[in-house]
């Protein structure tokens, strides 16, 4: 039996009826080990809900290989099969954390598809959003990094949930407690290498200025709504643009609306182009001002950016094509803005 203060797993889980198959990541941590613990109760009323566990070994330390079998022991006590994903080749000596990441949502991504299992859920709480939020912030994120984490994504690769997203860390901990779960601590988590081990540590004095995780999840859920209706109105502002050339869009329709609007519409016509928005808002910032200005001047504009190489003649017609590849050091980084010779 729960007790009264523990977390519901239906209110965890709520939306996420209709899935046949989940993958749970699960590290060691308390947060994965409640993350499947809460998942196995709420599976208990959604028969038909297929439930499997991964730890993904990053054999970045010595303890992992063990560690991921212990998992394993976990999860089979639940009645959970459990696989163990191993990240291969050479490490990286930079960016450690990051790629860390990268490899483990891609091996996550495909172990849940050769399952069968429609998303991958992960145990990120509140204090990680408070984290993420603080990090994107000192970054000059925009609006749509403002917004955080989602708790239902979908990449390119598949379908993230995260449950237990309005839940602190410490109540995960208090769970596993009251369950007699035991966990594992990662070190890294202490680590003043990472960002994130720095942001926890002056934790306390921030809560105490007011930034709060409550006060920032009330910043990302309004960031949010303002990034809906900026898309909203992006893709209308693209639906009244687009001509019937493939990739033209004739620039009248966005005159007088506001720059933040013009990006995102621009941000549509460059995926729709190279498959991708460009990497860094602030080269498209820049793109968007050298386009206006080109506009109200009736003047050719030819830049590249994003992959992607845009002309802009002077009746206001905008027209992008699929760069060819350019070499590293040959007039900037490859995706970077670069405003090339007019007619």
């Amino acid at each position: 039996m729960l007790n009264a203060a523990a977390p519901d797993p239906q209110k965890l889980f709520a939306g996420f009826e209709s899935l046949s198959g989940l993958l749970l990541a699960v590290s060691g941590g308390p947060d994965s080990l409640a993350l499947m613990r809460l998942a196995r109760r709420w599976r208990a009323s959604r028969a038909g809900v297929a439930l499997h566990v991964a730890t993904v070994d990053h054999g970045l330390r010595r303890e992992s290989a063990a560690e991921a079998e212990q998992v394993g022991r976990w999860a089979r006590e639940l009645g959970l099969g459990h696989e163990i994903l191993v990240w291969r080749g050479a490490k990286p000596t930079a960016g450690v954390q990051e790629k860390a990441r990268e490899a483990r949502y891609a091996l996550l991504f495909d172990h849940a598809r050769a399952l069968g299992a429609q998303a991958v859920a992960t145990a990120h709480h509140a204090d990680d959003q408070w984290e993420t939020l603080l990090i994107r912030l000192a970054r000059g994120s925009g609006i749509a990094g403002l917004s955080g984490m989602a708790r239902d994504q979908k990449f390119a690769s598949g379908r993230l949930i995260r449950p237990l997203l309005d839940l602190p860390k410490q109540a995960l901990i208090d769970f596993c407690r009251h369950e007699g779960q035991e966990f594992f601590d990662d070190p890294a988590n202490a680590n003043p290498t990472f960002a994130r081990a720095r942001w926890r540590a002056i934790a306390p004095t921030l809560h105490d200025l007011g930034l709060s995780t409550e006060r920032l999840a009330r910043l990302a859920e309004r960031a949010r709504k303002v990034d809906e209706a900026l898309d909203w109105a992006a893709r209308d502002l693209f639906l009244r643009a687009v001509m019937p050339e493939p990739h033209v869009y004739d620039m009248r329709a966005a005159q007088g609306a506001p720059p933040a609007i013009v990006e995102r519409f621009l941000a549509l016509a460059f995926t729709r182009c190279a498959g991708a928005a460009p990497d860094r808002l602030e080269r498209l910032e820049r793109f968007t001002q050298k386009l206006q200005l080109a506009y109200n001047n009736r003047a050719i504009l030819r830049a590249t950016l994003g992959g992607c190489a845009a002309r802009l003649d002077k009746n206001g017609l905008l027209a992008l094509a699929r760069e060819k590849p350019r070499r590293r050091g040959a007039g900037g980084e490859p995706g970077d803005f670069r405003e090339t010779p007019s007619d």
